[in-house]
């Protein structure tokens, strides 16, 4: 059904690429492209050994348009999956549209030499790719990504608007490491260092990064702190539901994790501005990602669970309703499965399920669309088939916090 180029050998994109070869009846044909083409074969061999599938590998520069467009040419891929790094989703959008060929991407466009996490790069795609008869999909991960989808699931089967809605995203897992990320590092300490942004009362709201701390009892992880932050899926949540009164998002960390970031902040290693360091221009935060562990090598450390998931009030049919919606995910099963930790599983199986809903033709109209802007049913769907069941409760009113 589908032939599908992946861009990017992290460990998203290995979890993805694994679970794309466990249905081969939607992905025909699949090739892994990136800069260290070593990660790619290293992958693929992992895949041969779990599924059977062969995959194939190329190396390539995501920043280089001509040579992916030669690369999408040379593989006939029909959809490419770009899971490589936030800077590179414009050059690959350019990609596709030169070569003629569908996009998914699982994080926005941020530009390297600022910390701005923003969508309004990509969305002034919209009609170029509506006239060439191409679908983008953005945000095709878990936060962003399965959160909107959600959120469009109860506002289409539970409620008639949505009034207020909290993201809550907790990692209960534990990799036995003094400070790790479980995600690129570079992308998560700018995350966790920018200060906090919520949407309320039809404008945004600023706060210091992780100055608003509250406990909570996650389903399957039990109490953990959360902060809250600023993440991009509440921009395109809050610009295509207007009638959203209040939008949050909330990410659970430890005290030893705070207590890192903290210094790290306070030294310079956070920055994004250029030094030189003996003659040498090097930007921190890029250096300290060499320095830390490797997200990919964390699989087989890490223990617990994840319980990630909208906590959305609104009203049905004149009555106010709260609705908690959520999937609970296990580290080690994970790590059986397709050899990456929850965080990586959680992010790729949703950029597999939504590259399938385009090779599918499920999601097919021109132009460049959020997850909350498809219809959810089907997604929804695959995700209990998947690996990711999702469980909704009601609840006896609001959660305030």
């Amino acid at each position: 059904m589908g032939n599908t180029l992946v861009i990017g050998a992290g460990g998203v994109s290995s979890a993805a690429v694994h679970k794309m070869a466990m249905n081969p009846e939607i992905f025909t044909k699949i090739t892994l492209a990136s800069r260290r083409k070593f990660k790619c074969d290293e992958i693929a061999k992992s895949v041969k050994e779990r599924t059977g599938v062969e995959i194939a590998t190329a190396q390539v520069d995501a920043m280089d348009v001509g040579a992916v467009v030669a690369l999408i040419k040379v593989t006939g891929a029909e959809l490419l999956v770009n899971l490589a790094l936030p800077y590179q989703d414009l050059k690959l959008m350019d990609a596709c549209l030169e070569a003629g060929i569908h996009y998914l991407d699982t994080a926005n466009y941020e530009p390297e030499d600022e910390a701005k996490f923003e969508y309004h790069w990509q969305w002034a795609y919209q009609e170029r790719f509506k006239d060439a008869g191409l679908t983008a999909i953005l945000g095709s991960g878990f936060d962003p990504g399965v959160t909107s989808v959600f959120a469009t699931w109860i506002k289409k089967h539970k409620l008639d608007t949505i009034r207020q809605i909290d993201v809550l995203d907790c990692n209960g897992g534990d990799n036995g490491q003094a400070f790790a990320t479980n995600f690129n590092p570079e992308i998560n300490i700018r995350e966790v260092t920018a200060d906090a942004r919520h949407w309320e009362g039809g404008q945004w709201v600023t706060s210091p990064a992780m100055s608003h701390k509250v406990e909570f009892d996650f389903p399957g992880v039990g109490k953990k702190n959360m902060y809250l932050m600023y993440h991009e899926e509440l921009e395109s949540l809050s610009a295509h539901n207007p009638e959203i009164e209040r939008a949050r998002f909330w990410m659970t960390f430890g005290d030893a994790y705070i207590n890192h970031v903290t210094v790290l902040q306070n030294i310079g290693m956070t920055s994004i501005e250029p030094v030189v360091h003996e003659g040498v221009e090097i930007v921190p935060l890029q250096f300290l990602k060499t320095v830390l562990p490797d997200p990919g090598d964390l699989g087989p450390l890490t223990k617990g669970k994840t319980c990630i998931g909208d906590i959305i009030t609104g009203s049905k049919d004149g009555v106010e309703k709260t609705y908690y919606i959520y999937n609970i995910c296990d580290h080690e099963v994970c790590y059986a499965e397709v050899g990456s930790q929850a965080v990586s599983y959680t992010t790729g199986v949703p950029a597999m399920i939504g590259a399938a809903m385009v090779l599918k033709g499920v999601w097919r109209e021109p132009g460049v669309w959020n997850m909350e802007q498809l219809d959810p049913d089907a997604f929804m769907e695959m995700l209990n088939t998947q690996g990711l069941p999702w469980e909704v409760h009601e609840l006896s009113g609001p959660v305030e916090f």
